[in-house]
């Protein structure tokens, strides 16, 4: 009966992949002495300041539907904030607030891709957008960087030649989850020459835009070289910048005139998002520069931590991260990271995501977030280096 039913369902659905990060997860939830290095986000709770807007929205009533599109209040807050961190004017026409980046990224794909359509991916990257391509029908090509101690790379010359009739869809994630690969001007403007030679969209994913350990306070982005009429859709979510993860709320940037298709969208799929998470939302933008400082320098000083850590070990292979919270080391003899981070779960309670996770170039690699306490990141080094004793 259930194989009939299994049967019954859309391929796509049908076949979209169990997340490998998740299979380590249950192998050790329940231990009482865990370290979780394994998830994309900090420990930090959500703060008070932005609780209480939510708290007077629900308060003044605020418990019906609304604006499809968000708030006016919260998309001219987000063109604020986008004026400010790249020094130049933005419409609030051009923001949709979402429910969490994830639907964004559904949202933008729904879009410019479908049955047969392909999309390149570089790759070791985040699997959940090649997940939601390819439950639309779409085909996920991987784009494999390549990795040095000096930092990941990505080949202009490989990704144009991974270029099919077919193909639809560029995307992006820099700063990158899991290698913290940052794209840089030049090769931003390449990809983008290359979208515009080919008639390709771009998907930005500029997530971790604001973790960046470079100069200017900021990650490059395409927003700094793009035209207004440039097939890129941005998407951006609250929950990295301003501990906001459970609250699922993010937001789409594209072209105003692209606005009553994605309206559309988000009518057909959540109908908006809540008012009270809105305005908790419009409260971090305005307010919440402090914070997003302090989550910042923190993750710089968990990044010196573990990359000293691992340093001291004389058995690990990374390239310091350029952005983003993560670092991805491999450790020699040890290829095989689905089995190398079940082993490190169950036998010492240290928790990390397995870069097979992660797709094309990532099989021997660990991805570990940095964005923790430092006690945590301190008991996970050791960990390592008391496993690879035994």
């Amino acid at each position: 009966m259930t194989t009939s039913l299994l049967a019954a369902l859309r391929a796509p659905a049908r076949l979209a992949p169990e997340s490998g990060i998740v299979e380590v997860v249950n192998a050790a939830r329940e231990r009482a002495d865990l370290v979780p290095l394994w998830v994309g986000e900090g420990d930090l709770p959500t703060p008070e300041f932005i609780c209480a807007a939510a708290e007077r929205s629900l308060r003044d009533g605020e418990t019906f539907y609304t604006y499809q599109r968000g708030l006016p209040t919260l998309r001219e807050a987000l063109a604020r904030y986008h004026e400010r961190l790249y020094d130049r004017p933005f419409s609030p026409d051009r923001f949709f607030v979402t429910g969490s980046g994830m639907q964004a990224i559904q949202i933008a794909l729904q879009m410019v891709a479908g049955d047969g359509d392909e999309v390149l991916v570089p790759s070791p990257a985040w699997p959940n957008f090649a997940a939601a391509a390819e439950v639309l029908g779409a085909r996920a090509v991987p784009v494999e960087m390549a990795f040095s101690p000096d930092g990941w790379t990505l080949d202009l010359e490989r990704l144009t030649a991974a270029i099919t009739p077919r193909t639809r869809v560029l995307f992006v994630n820099s700063p990158c989850n899991p290698t913290g690969w940052v794209a840089g001007r030049e090769i931003l403007a390449g990809m983008l020459d290359v979208a515009r030679r080919h008639g390709l969209w771009i998907v930005a994913d500029e997530v971790y835009g604001r973790f960046y350990y470079g100069e200017g306070g900021r990650a490059p982005s395409f927003y700094d070289i793009c035209e207004p009429d440039d097939r890129i859709l941005f998407v951006n979510t609250f929950s990295k910048n301003w501990a906001m993860t459970g609250w699922r709320i993010g937001w789409l940037s594209a072209p105003a005139e692209l606005g009553q298709v994605v309206e559309n969208l988000i009518q057909y799929s959540t109908s908006g998002v809540a008012a009270f998470m809105q305005r908790a939302a419009t409260v971090a933008l305005d307010e919440g520069e402090a914070f997003v400082a302090e989550q910042i320098a923190r993750a710089v000083r968990g990044r010196d931590l573990v990359c000293s850590a691992l340093d001291a070990l004389g058995q690990a292979r990374y390239a310091p991260p350029a952005g983003a919270f993560y670092l991805f080391f491999a450790l020699d003899g040890h290829p095989d990271s689905r089995r190398l981070a079940l082993d490190l779960a169950t036998g010492t309670g240290l928790g990390l995501a397995p870069g097979s996770a992660f797709g094309a170039g990532g099989g021997a690699f660990l991805r570990l977030c940095f964005a923790r306490r430092v006690d945590h990141l301190e008991e996970g080094a050791r960990r390592i280096a008391g496993w690879l004793a035994r």
